[in-house]
């Protein structure tokens, strides 16, 4: 059913938020992410091939465990997104945005009338009815959270129209990515990319929404912090699971 999204209030106070990226499709696995402590986690069906059935019982263990779950959706298709915010997903993540009409877009089907385009449907959203269609209607647009995903070298000769558009709360870089776009394949620590990612950064700081950086040592974090931002994207489960147990392994043999 429809909560608060804790992780969006956070923010309103100014306090500063942290997640992670699920790439380990299990409900048991986002549970403990939020018992961890961890204010979100962005569970992907970009690159992964869960099924809608798990991913709704993903997000039923992170409401368990008090964590905001938002979705990474394939693109800006209206069925994927609709089907992550039905499940119950506090939030959908949209990749590879590239002007302002694919951000409008991704944000009309996340939010319903007058803000939006989006279906409605009953189900676990409403308590199943439990909640008002009025109330519910007007809260869902409120406590849903869109985070657009900047990738490549359109998306940032666009990042200041995009930032500007109504209904957008975050843009995230995809450094990875973006790297491939400006000609240094899979270096995301480059100076062009860096750089890039701090132009996104301020158009955020400009157009008064959040960035939601993605640091990738202790150095970088520093430096967000420093900078200003308040969300944080620490990673993802997988490669923290694939170190830890290496490092346990090592530590054995040692």
């Amino acid at each position: 059913m429809l909560t608060t999204n804790t992780t969006k209030y956070k923010l309103s106070e100014g306090k500063a938020v942290y997640g992670l990226l699920n790439a380990v499709p299990s409900p048991w696995l986002v549970e403990m992410i939020g018992y961890a402590g961890y204010d979100f986690v962005i569970l992907d069906t970009e690159h992964l091939s869960t099924n809608p059935e798990t991913i709704e019982h993903m997000i039923r263990a992170a409401e368990c465990a008090g964590i905001t779950p938002l979705v990474r959706v394939p693109g800006p298709d209206v069925g994927a997104i609709a089907h992550a915010l039905d499940s119950g997903a506090q939030g959908i993540v949209v990749p590879r945005v590239r002007n302002a009409d694919e951000a409008g877009a991704a944000v009309s089907m996340a939010r319903y009338a007058p803000e939006g385009t989006r279906g409605i449907t009953g189900g676990r959203t409403t308590g199943f009815g439990t909640i008002p269609l009025a109330r519910y209607l007007e809260e869902a647009n409120r406590e849903v959270l869109v985070v657009l995903m900047i990738e490549d070298a359109e998306g940032l000769r666009n990042c200041e129209e995009i930032a500007v558009v109504p209904g957008v709360d975050w843009l995230l870089e995809g450094a990875v990515d973006l790297s491939q776009s400006l000609g240094v394949s899979g270096d995301p620590f480059h100076s062009s990319v860096q750089e890039a990612i701090a132009g996104l950064a301020d158009s955020c700081r400009k157009a008064d929404r959040h960035f939601c950086a993605l640091p990738r040592n202790a150095d970088q974090l520093a430096n967000w912090r420093a900078w200003g931002a308040q969300a944080f994207l620490l990673g993802e489960d997988r490669s923290l699971l694939f170190k830890q147990l290496k490092a346990h392994l090592n530590t054995s043999k040692a």
